[in-house]
């Protein structure tokens, strides 16, 4: 280093070296919007179905008010990432799983959400009822999941530090991850 220059002057310009670079990144051009579908306005319209790539599951479809009374009980349970009962807590995927097998006694059933999509059948958001599944792609497709309850309501396990929750479908952060409702219960 020179004899006259001051090592923590080199040290803030680096630093504002840096900054300049972040902020440089965060000021790029946002994202076109996404187009609305027909459910809900700022509803995002559902990706193009994915047909199972396994066989679907076939519920009884006398479980669903079963499935949505289960869980709206487990509303306000904790977020735990992995889990999947009351006492342990929930992630998206694990609520879902519990929920079913609560209600339908199935014991092989899918655990994550891409396996849960994998096992049901695409729904046209008109065609939804109570207790189909509701997708979102909150990093990767298929990467959240929740129970539909009607009235353009959904309950999930959102994220750490949070609790099982019922929110719209028309929420501003997943109206623009929405990928559609499938179905695990006989039509």
């Amino acid at each position: 280093m020179p004899p006259n220059q001051d090592p923590f002057l080199d040290r803030r310009t680096a630093l504002a070296l840096g900054l300049a670079a972040l902020l440089a990144g965060c000021a790029s051009a946002p994202a076109p919007p996404a187009p609305v579908a027909v459910g809900g306005p700022g509803r995002r319209a559902p990706a193009a179905p994915m047909a199972p790539t396994k066989p679907p599951l076939d519920l009884d479809p006398a479980e669903r008010e079963a499935a949505v009374a289960q869980a709206m009980l487990l509303v306000n349970t904790p977020y735990t990432y992995g889990g999947n009962t009351p006492r342990g807590g929930f992630d998206c995927s694990g609520l879902i799983q519990y929920v079913i097998r609560q209600v339908s006694g199935e014991n092989r059933l899918p655990r994550s959400t891409a396996q849960w999509a994998a096992a049901s059948v695409p729904v046209p958001d008109e065609q939804m009822q109570r207790g189909d599944l509701v997708f979102f792609n909150t990093g990767a497709p298929f990467s959240h999941m929740g129970l539909y309850v009607g009235g353009e309501q959904f309950v999930h396990a959102p994220s750490t530090g949070g609790t099982v929750r019922k929110v719209s479908l028309d929420n501003r952060y997943f109206a623009a991850r929405y990928m559609g409702a499938r179905r695990v219960f006989a039509a």
